[in-house]
């Protein structure tokens, strides 16, 4: 089963292709949820420290 982009990405790249169907952005678009993911696991990090 192929693993698909969250919702918000996949929305993001419709509507580009929509605009403009030479316009991918599904990996620019996918950054910023990485992003996210990578903040959170930081954050989660500092406060297990400060905790442990």
């Amino acid at each position: 089963m192929p693993r698909l982009p969250p919702v918000a990405s996949r929305i993001a790249n419709e509507i580009a292709i929509k605009h403009d169907p030479s316009n991918h952005l599904l990996h620019y678009a996918m950054v910023s949820n990485i992003s996210g993911v990578i903040g959170s696991a930081m954050a989660g990090g500092v406060l297990i420290s400060f905790l442990g």
